[in-house]
């Protein structure tokens, strides 16, 4: 199942959409490899779909401005600018820098149908988004700071 949840995000990624500078391609690895990139806990998060604790991650209070990329392969995510406090203990965004930067799919995981937000050039695990966060787009992209990398701006 996660080897065809990461061929559709490379999939979709190769379907001739606009690429960054550090995006230009997609990013496969063994299991092997991704355990040497990562952090334990990043590749918990990203790579076994796995959730930190709410209130302990490091970005979920971060009100700095700047960008948040992907943990697994820098592609850039959310702007600072999209972050608002959505009292659930996890960064939480209105939307990405743009859409085709994450990929969302049905995550069926604890007895529970959710939306499953991952990175559209690695396929690792962000998070989920949920239909209850403030306007313009009425969404909440709850994320996990494991997976995420911050880089202030001015």
């Amino acid at each position: 199942m996660r080897l065809i949840l990461i061929l559709m995000v490379v999939a979709l990624a190769a379907c001739g959409q606009q690429k960054n500078k550090d995006q230009s391609s997609s990013v496969l690895k063994t299991e092997a490899e991704w355990k040497k990139a990562l952090t334990p806990e990043q590749y918990h998060v990203l790579r076994e779909k796995g959730t930190e604790t709410a209130f302990t991650g490091e970005y979920w209070d971060n009100h700095e401005k700047g960008i948040y990329y992907c943990a697994g392969c820098n592609q850039e995510l959310f702007n600072s600018s999209t972050k608002f406090e959505s009292g659930s203990g996890w960064p939480s965004f209105y939307q990405p820098i743009r859409k085709e930067l994450v990929a969302v799919g049905t995550d069926t995981s604890f007895g529970m149908v959710r939306d499953e937000v991952v990175c559209s050039r690695c396929g690792g695990h962000l998070g989920h988004v949920f239909d209850d966060g403030p306007k313009p787009t009425g969404l909440r992209y709850c994320l996990n700071s494991a997976s995420l990398k911050f880089e202030k701006k001015p």
